[in-house]
């Protein structure tokens, strides 16, 4: 199973790419904060940048990217002395950004993903934030490689350096269709963030990188059979290992106990069938692992703050 698409299939994402900033030293740009379901990204192409955010700083280099889950208002930083603004120039597809004065050294490019209810907003909640993802400083699959002569990105990963030369392409390029191939793109990068294990250069990884590969059958087998018995002695049997390292392990390589994972696949799939079928709720709810109606909707109003019947009555239409 592909789950990383089943995944991203569930949170229902829409990609966005707001601006492209051409900026020289010493600028800032404030960037307010992104309503409930919406999480800023950002992936610098070219130099080095910060992201301010209200509790710490994150150093950007060229290849890396970083998620927002919370949406918090943040501000964006070029290296040197001073603040200068910028001017903003309006496009078609997106908004172009310049430092007022000064030769354009950094490229980033700024975006947001917007989630849908339910199973998109459990996600976010699950996401260490920032998520930072260097596919510039290392492999992030696994590989380490070092910088080449006039190489922003060294070695690392090609398919994220094929991607950013894309986006770039497109941006400069600015034409009929721009907005949808950007989009398109977009949704990619956030695949490969969501995949892309912890490295030794950024914080922890996605729960979706799990970087122990005798985890990935377990998430494949409570995602394909959710309303399976998967006890803890179960899952370790699927992973090939006593139950004591399987939770030592799972718990090191997803920042979740073996309870929360399940539940929260449960309940994101549960969300999905709420507004893709017409199955009752105690249907669902049997569906997934729940005993009982009762147990699903008190665990379902945890997760997401209101029952299955309202969620069910509130999302988009099918």
């Amino acid at each position: 199973m592909d789950w990383i698409s089943e995944i991203v299939r569930l949170t229902r994402v829409q990609a966005m790419l707001d601006k492209r900033c051409l900026l020289a030293g010493a600028t800032t740009i404030d960037i307010p904060a992104y309503g409930a379901g919406e999480a800023p990204f950002h992936l610098l192409l070219d130099v080095r940048c910060t992201i301010e955010l209200p509790d710490r700083s994150v150093e950007l280099v060229a290849g890396d990217v970083v998620l927002l889950p919370g949406g918090p208002a943040h501000r964006v930083r070029t290296a040197g002395a001073g603040g200068q603004g910028v001017v903003e120039v309006p496009g078609s597809a997106f908004t172009t950004v310049r430092s007022r004065s000064g030769r354009s050294v950094v490229d980033l490019l700024c975006g947001h993903y917007t989630f849908g209810s339910g199973a998109g907003a459990m996600l976010l909640r699950s996401l260490p934030d920032p998520l930072h993802v260097s596919f510039g400083r290392s492999d992030s699959y696994g590989r380490s490689d070092s910088y080449g002569p006039g190489d922003s990105y060294g070695r690392g990963d090609e398919v994220v350096r094929v991607l950013s030369a894309l986006m770039r392409w497109e941006a400069r390029n600015e034409g009929l269709g721009t907005a949808t191939i950007l989009s398109s793109l977009c949704g990619a990068l956030l695949a490969m963030v969501l995949r892309a294990s912890r490295n030794r250069f950024v914080g922890a990884a996605a729960w979706t990188a799990a970087d122990d590969r005798r985890l990935r059958p377990v998430i494949e087998a409570v995602l394909a059979d959710p309303a399976g018995d998967w006890t803890i002695a179960r899952l370790a049997e699927v992973a090939a290992m006593s139950r004591a390292t399987f939770v030592r392990v799972f718990a090191r390589s997803t920042g979740l106990t073996v309870g929360q994972f399940r539940t929260q696949i449960r309940l994101m799939i549960a969300a999905d069938r709420l507004i893709e079928t017409d199955l009752t709720v105690a249907a669902i709810a049997a569906g997934v692992g729940y005993a009982s109606e009762s147990a699903f909707s008190r665990a379902f109003r945890l997760a997401t703050g209101t029952t299955p019947a309202h969620f069910r009555r509130t999302a988009p239409s099918r």
